[in-house]
């Protein structure tokens, strides 16, 4: 609850850099495609976009009322999903910060927001036990994906786009078939 982000050396263990100006908890992180950005999510329900290599705060993102719990950029750089305590998923212009869909379709928090490796398509998985496929260009919900028995806190594509996994509170890792939707 120190509300900064810290750049660590994997190799030596060092810290790096620490990024501080959080409003609130940092919940999330993830590097930009091309390592020049960071976006964290905060327990404050907005997200932060910074340049690593000056540690400055480029964009401080506002849509959300509630925690941000995933953040995950676009494979191309040019996107952020951003998944919250309140039950949605908001698609972000990076460049200009400004929100461009919110997609609506979760009965409870998202937990985890991916894009697939080609971009156009994202994931989500929430408390309801469920995840969903959108259409990333449309925000049209494509398929709900229904087999955990306890919150879906992490969902991740796999790098040929056939498949999702998804791990859950009830101590499942599960193998989608994306076209199918079958385990």
């Amino acid at each position: 609850q120190d509300k900064t982000l810290i750049i660590w050396d994997v190799n030596s263990g060092e810290k790096l850099k620490t990024l501080e100006g959080h409003s609130g908890s940092v919940l999330s992180v993830c590097w930009s495609p091309d390592g020049k950005y960071l976006a964290s999510g905060l327990g404050n329900g907005n997200v932060i976009i910074w340049d690593v290599n000056s540690g400055e705060i480029l964009k401080i993102l506002e849509g959300h009322s509630n925690s941000v719990i995933s953040v995950c950029w676009s494979p191309d750089g040019k996107y952020l999903a951003s998944g919250s305590n309140e039950k949605t998923v908001i698609i972000w212009d990076a460049n200009s910060g400004q929100g461009l869909k919110t997609l609506k379709g979760h009965s409870n928090y998202v937990r985890s927001v991916c894009w697939s490796p080609d971009g156009k398509y994202l994931a989500s998985g929430a408390d309801d036990e469920t995840l969903i496929i959108w259409d990333a260009n449309s925000g049209q919900k494509l398929k709900t994906l229904e087999g955990h028995s306890g919150s879906v806190r992490s969902v991740c594509w796999s790098p040929d786009g056939k498949y999702l996994a998804s791990g859950s509170q009830d101590k499942t890792l599960i193998i989608w078939d994306v076209n199918s939707g079958e385990k």
